[in-house]
């Protein structure tokens, strides 16, 4: 795992960080891991597969149409990039 350090931090920072942590029950550290986590990954992002199944009920497609598109696929192997 990556590790980060935080320098010239304010100390009124520090502190409101301390006791955040405290009311949430975690370390300091923990406490900083999970701001950044939600700040940088927010839960309400695009995730692609979900995007993509909801599309797929929308225009009503089932496991047949799946299946069909299974069976007239190409499914021929590509080729390999060539960096010529």
């Amino acid at each position: 795992m990556a590790m980060l350090t935080v320098r010239n931090l304010p100390d009124d920072v520090h502190r409101a960080l301390r006791v955040q942590a405290a009311q949430h029950g975690r370390s300091t550290e923990a406490e900083v891991r999970e701001i950044l986590a939600v700040a940088v990954k927010p839960e309400t992002r695009v995730r692609l597969g979900e995007a993509l199944a909801a599309l797929g009920r929308k225009v009503g497609l089932t496991n047949e149409d799946f299946e069909v598109f299974q069976q007239v696929r190409d499914k021929t192997p590509a080729k390999p990039m060539s960096f010529k």
